[in-house]
């Protein structure tokens, strides 16, 4: 079985790569929207929900667990490899490298997370991965607990975004990177915003090749997904239609449950 969780509603969006890419797996997502959103929380905090959430995914059975979530990524992916030596653990980071490789001006934008703003990981994969390159890194608070409430045809969203993006654009920039997995949701606004300008960097479908190549036995089951949340489960089975979701809704085995993490 394959676990893959994030703060909330984001990670659907990698869940939906890993789906396609593993049609027969058995996958069990959990939402911890008890703690949404993870971005504005201090390192000590996400690390330890992220601690938590393992070990219940580990408990039921996963044998790979996606941590669905940059920022959750930033602040702990390390610390649950060394807490779960056995299972195999993938994490997300802003497409940083593709951006950079695909630059023609030489200058990207990084859409994040207060908490992913600030990290040294983010810092780090800047100055691995784009040398040479200008980064403009943008926070972005707010945005994560906008997919969250399924806000996402605010007409004042898209002119603040677009404010947000204007002068990165207007000094050249021609790579987005979608740092966090809600922003995924967020495209059919962004795009129309940085069309003809620069192109919108997303992971999810890397994310979901690296648990195709770790798979193994796990790639062959039955194909089913399991929904948990750690709060307001229906709202989690919900946002599947509201996101355009259709094929992780067929595969479900039952309602969302509450997880108690």
């Amino acid at each position: 079985m394959i676990g893959v969780f994030d703060s909330g509603l984001g990670g659907l969006s990698v869940l939906s790569a890993i789906s396609r890419a593993l049609p027969h797996s058995d996958l069990v997502y959990l939402a911890d929207t008890a703690h949404v959103p993870y971005g504005d929380k201090s390192n000590a905090y996400i690390r330890a929900r992220v601690l938590r959430v393992g070990q219940h995914l580990a408990g039921q059975g996963c044998q790979q667990i996606v941590v669905a979530c940059n920022t959750a990524t930033a602040a702990a992916v390390a610390a649950l490899r060394d807490a779960l030596p056995d299972v195999r653990v993938v994490g997300i980071e802003p497409g940083i490298k593709p951006a950079a490789a695909a630059s023609q001006s030489g200058r990207i934008a990084v859409l994040a997370t207060e908490s992913t703003a600030r990290s040294e990981r983010l810092a780090r994969l800047i100055r691995q991965h784009a040398k040479g390159a200008h980064v403009d890194v943008l926070a972005c608070p707010g945005w994560a607990t906008r997919v969250e409430t399924l806000k996402l045809d605010d007409p004042g969203f898209a002119e603040a975004a677009a404010g947000l993006l204007e002068p990165p654009l207007a000094a050249g920039a021609d790579q987005v990177v979608l740092g966090c997995t809600h922003y995924a949701f967020l495209a059919p606004v962004l795009e129309p915003i940085v069309a003809g300008r620069a192109v919108l960097v997303d992971v999810a479908d890397a994310v979901a090749r690296q648990c195709l190549r770790l798979a193994g036995e796990s790639a062959h089951r039955h194909g089913r997904l399991v929904l948990q949340a750690t709060a307001s489960p229906d709202r989690l089975q919900r946002a599947l239609a509201v996101l355009n979701l259709g094929q992780l809704a067929a595969r479900l085995s039952g309602p969302a449950s509450l997880a108690d993490v």
